[in-house]
Parts: structure tokens; sequence; C-alpha cells
């Protein structure tokens, strides 16, 4: 018998709990990108849009997981001018074809996370998750052995993306 998805399923993410228990600074890591270009983590910044910009999520659900963002630390898609958000958008397809040629995945999670209760863990600063997806992507590894199996590093992810979009 086939199982069926449905909402009291949770999409499980342990490897997460590193980012939701770490100290925050206060500081939005978001807007410290349009600041600081010299961060040791700079790499994950794989696009800079005119009013946007497409960075790795550094606890991503699946490999390849992007989010897009505005310069302009707004937490309400209804307070965006559409300028911003019509190039969020369109760098949303352009990520989202880019991650299709490269990752070959089955399907893509594309959507905002507006408020704590629909899994916002930045609510301040607006952002696009665009996140791959292959059937059967949450196998034995991260539910059960808290394990998180990433088939490419951060860096190497970074750098096949960014030479796609150039």
């Amino acid at each position: 018998m086939d199982e069926k998805i449905s909402s009291d399923k949770p999409l499980w993410a342990p490897w997460r709990i590193e980012y939701i228990l770490s100290p925050k600074s206060g500081e939005c890591f978001l807007c410290d990108r349009e600041k600081s270009k010299k961060s040791e983590d700079e790499f994950m910044v794989l696009y800079r849009g005119e009013n946007a910009f497409i960075i790795l999520n550094a606890y991503p659900y699946n490999p390849g997981h992007l989010l897009i963002c505005p310069y302009k630390h707004i937490g309400d898609i209804s307070d965006i001018d559409k300028k911003t958000l019509y190039e969020i958008s369109d760098l949303s397809v352009m990520a989202k074809n880019i991650l299709s040629e490269i990752m070959n995945p089955s399907g893509f999670n594309i959507g905002y996370n507006l408020g704590v209760s629909a899994g916002a863990g930045l609510e301040e600063h607006l952002h696009l998750h665009v996140v791959p997806r292959w059937n059967g992507d949450n196998n034995f590894m991260p539910i059960i052995g808290k394990t998180r199996i990433m088939p490419q590093a951060l860096k190497e992810t970074a750098a096949i993306i960014r030479k796609k979009i150039k």
C-alpha cells in the first residue's frame, strides 16, 4: 500500500538543530552579506543582483538549498517593492533552472516561510527558499542515525552553481 504524504508527517531535518541551538549575535546574517564581502563564508553568496542576492543555506534541508533575499531588511512580503519582488521571482526561475541542470532533482519546494509558526527561522529578513527534492531524499540516516549525508561540500556546490550563473 502506498503511503500518502499528509500534514501530520513532518519534514525531518535534525541537522538544523545546530543552527536552532547556536547563540545568535542579534545581527541579521543576511544583512551582513551586503555589508561585508570579506567574511569567511562569502563563498556562500552565489549571485548579487541589483536588489536581491542568492546564497546557499548554511543549514540546508537538502543539497543545493538556496535562499533568495532582498538586500533591504524587510520582514513581510507585503512591504517589499515590486521591482525587488520581480527580481526575486526572476532569480528563483534562474536558480531552479540551474539546479535542474546540475543536480537533476525530481522536484522543488519554492516558497517563503512567513512567521515563526510557518517555519521562519529569521522572521525579520524576507527570503525565498529554493529546495531541490529527490524521491526518497529523507532516508533513515538523518531520522534514526542523526547523521546528515551531504554528497558535496558547500564550497563545491557554490562553485558549480556560480559557474553556471556566469
